[in-house]
């Protein structure tokens, strides 16, 4: 019982690894998918619902296929380990056409259905219940196939016995003296194998036909041919299928995989590790992270020299000095920095703010960039994308060209400077009081002016004039006209000055302002999307990865 109750446990952990395997292959698969080839994702898809088929079929049951070439006595093996002549080799039968199975019945419940339901899966028609009480007593839930000639001249049969490669639990390789070296066999199926050492078995057959020396010999040479096609842990046997040499010692390591219910679990999970693996080899390498960020870098510059953010900044600059004459000049005179067009308005900017949702409705009056700057920020989006791309498979490339080749450059661009808010910035306090000020000196100055009038007028009447006050030895109302025109001219040259310093803040800001919103307008347009395709790159290999290991 206690035998029983572990074995359970060892297959209940090995099923719940092997789905989160499966399902980590089928994530990857999924994310390929418009991605990389359809033959790249063609046998993992193939093992994924493989794997799901075999996992909804009886566990009860492991099946175990006799595979081989033409006259390697794979039936005539089948007849030695069922201890009955099911199997018809020889002259009558020179190769196996279609499959054959022998069903060793397992005792769970509802036992006796899931070998049907496994060989309906398998499409195997010939079906034989084994009578040895042999089998029945130590190889229960057993399914033994015997399998068309892999080298068969008959093409369909060849169809059937790789069919049925794939999809058996246990893969018993018949072998005989004279093939068991064969290039074709080596190289087009066992090396296939290497991921499948623990459901692989070797049997070198007819080996009555060789004095013992000559029989050690050629175990060793063939347990070197499998260590060399990555089967080195695989038992290699050797048996006489017409003497019964070694049968017993084949039957009981049969027996022992059916008893312990894991070759499904294992063949499963040496599918997945080896399509997940090619997936891997084909999610490339990641790319050079520093590499992507200078490229990036370099991109975000080419799109700010093709959007104008200097000359734009250079305008919020020159913008913020005409307000300062304006708000700051002499009264008299300020008016003519007003008739001077806004610097920001000629480039259609420094608009009031519009509701959320209408800035894409706006357009700039700044004109087209320049043929070579246009040139340098679309060379700029195709250095990125080879930088970000780096390493990735040719058809995953493609997808991130094809996103970032989306981007309508221009239009973009424009929208970049209009949505950034850079006029009606809030009066300077330091203005609105030079701005007083100056309404002070000229309310001074028009009245020491209105004074030397009263004085003139009074003069020209040849009536009498009132006592001038003098101040610091001039006229009283020649020191208030003088004066105050004087130090309206003072006033307003230090707005000027303000206004410059004003002007290369305000500048600064709009130069911060815009390269944010260049940066934003790069990382939704370009960045943006081909980390998309990127991640789902590094997903698809991260999910291949944890399938492989």
């Amino acid at each position: 019982m206690v035998v029983t109750l572990v074995a359970v446990n060892r297959v209940s952990g090995a099923a719940g690894t092997l789905r989160g395997r499966v399902a980590a292959l089928d994530e990857a698969v999924g994310l390929g998918r418009g991605r990389l080839p359809d033959a790249t994702l063609e046998v993992p898809a193939a093992v994924v619902a493989r794997a799901r088929d075999r996992a909804a079929l009886s566990g009860e049951y492991t099946v175990v296929a006799l595979a081989g070439a033409t006259g390697s006595g794979k039936s005539s093996l089948l007849n030695a380990l069922a201890d009955a002549r099911i199997a018809e080799p020889g002259v009558r039968r020179p190769t196996t056409g279609h499959p054959v199975a022998v069903i060793v019945p397992a005792t769970g419940a509802g036992a006796e259905h899931g070998a049907d339901e496994l060989l309906d899966w398998l499409d195997v028609r010939d079906r034989h219940v084994a009578g040895s009480r042999v089998l029945q007593e130590s190889a229960t839930g057993l399914v033994l196939l015997d399998l068309p000639d892999h080298d068969s001249v008959v093409t369909e049969h060849r169809t059937i016995a790789e069919r049925l490669y794939e999809r058996v639990d246990l893969l018993v390789w018949v072998v005989d003296p004279q093939k068991y070296a064969d290039a074709a066999l080596h190289a087009r199926y066992l090396r296939g194998l290497r991921d499948h050492a623990g459901v692989v078995v070797l049997v070198l057959n007819q080996a009555d036909r060789l004095a013992p020396a000559e029989q050690r010999a050629m175990v060793a040479d063939l347990q070197r041919l499998a260590t060399e096609d990555g089967l080195g842990a695989s038992p290699v046997l050797a048996v006489s299928a017409s003497t019964g040499a070694g049968v017993t010692e084949l039957r009981d390591l049969l027996a022992r995989a059916a008893q312990r219910r894991l070759a499904a679990t294992e063949r499963v999970a040496g599918d997945v590790r080896q399509a997940a693996r090619a997936l891997v080899d084909a999610c490339g390498s990641p790319p050079d992270a520093r590499r992507e960020v200078g490229a990036a870098a370099a991109l975000v510059r080419a799109w700010e020299s093709a959007a104008g953010v200097d000359e734009v900044a250079d305008a919020v600059r020159r913008s913020t000095k005409r307000s300062a004459r304006a708000a700051t000049g002499w009264p008299v005179t300020r008016w003519v920095a007003r008739l001077r067009p806004d610097p920001l308005r000629r480039l259609g900017l420094g608009r009031e703010r519009v509701q959320a949702g209408q800035d894409n409705l706006l357009r700039s009056s700044r004109s087209a960039p320049a043929a070579g700057e246009r040139s340098a920020a679309l060379s700029a989006v195709r250095s990125y994308v080879d930088a970000a791309t780096a390493g990735a498979p040719d058809h995953w490339v493609l997808a991130a060209r094809s996103r970032a080749a989306e981007v309508k450059l221009d239009d973009v661009l424009d929208r970049t400077v209009v949505r950034v808010p850079l006029g009606n910035a809030r009066v300077p306090w330091t203005w609105r009081v030079l701005a007083f000020l100056q309404w002070v000196l000229l309310t001074v100055a028009a009245a020491g002016l209105l004074w030397l009038l009263l004085l003139a007028g009074l003069g020209w009447l040849q009536l009498p004039q009132p006592e001038t006050p003098m101040w610091w030895g001039f006229p009283a109302p020649t020191v208030l006209l003088l004066g105050a025109v004087l130090a309206g001219l003072l006033v307003a040259g230090l707005g000027w000055m303000l206004g410059v310093l004003a002007g290369r803040r305000r500048a600064a800001k709009a130069r911060r302002k815009l390269g944010a919103s260049v940066a934003q307008a790069v990382n939704d347009h370009v960045i943006g999307p081909v980390a998309g395709e990127m991640d789902a790159l590094a997903r698809c290999r991260a999910a291949a990865s944890k399938a492989a290991a």
